[in-house]
């Protein structure tokens, strides 16, 4: 472990005039790693010059970017089975200090309250029910259909505090907390819209359209429909017919999809640093 006296000596050397001095501080400062964080965040509290707040800014940001592209990575290729943190990881590009134990201690609570209300004689559609009324009538998520595309609604953060998202975002907590109750929902990917699957018992290994019960509109107060409301849906949006928009898609799918919903609402707000740092992310799914 480094002492933490020698962060703080090569901090007050950020106020270096020659760049190229200033870059071998900054690259000795940056090989410290995360460990180096708590020091800038606490010099940025009480260091007032302009130009050594920016250079702590940039040399905090890059830190923190290249640990959650580690983290990312490692979440594709080790762990997708946990939607939620593919979720949380997307999350910290924009809210980088976010409290995971915080994150998972709200949605644990909205567990549970659906879980009292459950027993194991429920169909799927009764199951469906029960969640349906703890998640849209007792915790008040919905549908932002105001302003759909704004960015904040596809943070878990700001879903969890506003109760309001997207499609996506909706469906993606909808879809954690149905599968930490052991129902088994999983997303499909749909165009322009994003629904969940409740499979049959048999499906949940190697799920097709064929293990389909039903399919849940999270944006839509958990309404139930059937594949036929897929088809009027393709129709009317003049989407060419492709089976995949009937079939459960991978958790990897679903936050490829997290990302580039940003990206987009990003590149509307013309906010090019962050669409950088979302595009860092899309490299880990090659």
């Amino acid at each position: 472990m480094t002492d933490s006296s020698n962060i703080f000596a090569l901090i007050k050397l950020l106020d270096e005039p020659d760049e190229t001095t200033f870059q071998l501080i900054r690259e000795q400062i940056y090989s410290l790693g995360m460990e180096a964080l708590p020091a800038l965040e606490t010099a940025r509290e009480n260091i007032f010059d302009p130009l050594v707040q920016e250079r702590i800014k940039e040399i905090s940001h890059q830190i923190q970017s290249e640990n959650l592209y580690v983290d990312f990575v490692n979440w594709v290729k080790l762990g997708p089975s946990d939607l939620l943190k593919g979720f949380i990881l997307v999350t910290k590009t924009q809210y980088p200090n976010l409290d995971d134990a915080e994150i998972r201690s709200k949605i644990e609570a909205i567990r549970m309250d659906v879980w009292l209300e459950l027993h194991e004689n429920l169909t799927a559609l009764e199951n469906v029910k029960v969640l349906n009324h703890i998640f849209f009538e007792v915790h008040h998520f919905d549908g932002n259909k105001s302003n759909i595309a704004a960015p904040q609604n596809s943070y878990i953060n700001t879903l969890l505090e506003s109760h309001q998202g997207n499609p996506l975002s909706l469906g993606i907590l909808y879809m954690s907390l149905a599968r930490k109750l052991e129902m088994p929902v999983y997303g499909v990917n749909l165009p322009q819209h994003f629904i969940l699957a409740y499979l049959t018992d048999t499906g949940i290994d190697n799920p097709t359209e064929d293990d389909v019960l039903f399919y849940i509109n999270p944006f839509n107060k958990g309404a139930v429909f059937t594949s036929r409301e897929i088809e009027l849906f393709i129709r009317q949006m003049k989407i060419k017919p492709d089976p995949s928009f009937f079939a459960p898609c991978t958790n990897q799918d679903i936050i490829y999809r997290l990302i580039n919903n940003l990206i987009f609402a990003y590149t509307k707000l013309g906010n090019n640093d962050k669409i950088e740092d979302l595009e860092v992310l899309l490299n880990a799914f090659e």
